[in-house]
């Protein structure tokens, strides 16, 4: 499973990934998100603050579908570092994450000194109505760490494209209610879903953005394997900026072979994410939001 979050995305340090993407790599392999968002910052990557009002739409909705009030279970793919655990759980916004971790306050705490503040730092902003969050992401270190610091009540370190999902992980999909991913489908797909709704037998609804020259198709395939009904939005979110003029041109050339139009999107020198719900027919039936159906 990729790491994030398109947090972007994913990757090395340098060179681009399996369709031009810019990589990150380097930033994902760090014990605390320091040098994540030290990265990212430049970059305007946003989408995590796009989707906090979305995912915690979207589970509102699933929390009213579930019958007497039982808990419902969040697992976020591609988790990272804990970002959405962290603005669904929280009172921050993704602009709070990037003054403390880009900040002053934090540039000379070692790694335990950074976890014991950030402890303190979450447990003070805790929502009322927090709900219990998996995270699964192929970046151990960021998964210890979003665990930690209490962001994640279960973290796993798995790649799901490549290996099967393991009994505990297996326990912890069970209960699944909302899966929620900003980003990783660039590099996570139709076994991965597959994998992770199996355990849920069709409890889980699925909340993901996927930037635009992802093809969504064979998850949404998969998806309806489950059970599941899945609806493009009508919108698009900015994602974050080109790393340089070279990946502008390797993802205009891939949105273009997409058949779609980059004009005042990608030609600005942004990613643009779309919006992916899927839920069981009758949680359609009940809502009134928009969105074109892939059954």
């Amino acid at each position: 499973m990729e790491r994030d979050h398109e947090g972007d995305e994913g990757a090395e340090g340098g060179a681009p990934g399996r369709w031009g993407k810019s990589s990150f790599d380097d930033v994902y392999g760090r014990a605390d998100p320091r040098a994540y968002f030290a990265r990212l910052a430049p970059l305007h990557y946003q989408v995590p603050h796009h989707a906090q009002p979305v995912f915690r739409g979207v589970l509102a909705d699933r929390i009213r579908a579930e019958p007497a009030g039982a808990p419902v279970t969040v697992v976020d793919l591609c988790c990272s570092y804990g970002i959405n655990a962290a603005l669904i759980n929280h009172d921050v916004t993704l602009q709070d994450l990037y003054d403390r971790y880009t900040g002053p306050d934090t540039a000379g705490l070692s790694v335990g000194e950074l976890i014991a503040g950030d402890k303190e730092f979450y447990a003070e902003r805790r929502r009322p109505d927090a709900v219990r969050i998996v995270g699964v992401d192929a970046s151990p270190p960021a998964v210890a760490y979003a665990a930690a610091v209490g962001l994640l009540d279960a973290a796993f370190a798995a790649n799901l494209e490549t290996t099967p999902v393991g009994a505990s992980l297996a326990d912890a999909l069970a209960s699944a209610g909302l899966i929620t991913v900003t980003g990783g489908l660039s590099y996570i797909g139709p076994r991965t879903f597959d994998a992770v709704c199996a355990p849920a037998r069709g409890r889980a609804w699925v909340a993901a953005f996927a930037v635009r020259p992802v093809d969504y198709q064979p998850v949404a395939d998969a998806l309806r394997r489950n059970g599941l009904v899945t609806r493009a939005g009508a919108r698009t979110y900015r994602q974050r900026r080109f790393t340089d003029a070279d990946e502008q041109r390797r993802v205009l050339a891939r949105v273009r072979a997409a058949g779609l139009d980059p004009t005042g999107m990608e030609t600005t020198g942004y990613y643009y994410a779309t919006l992916y719900q899927s839920r069981p027919a009758a949680a359609w039936r009940r809502h009134r939001g928009d969105g074109t159906a892939r059954e």
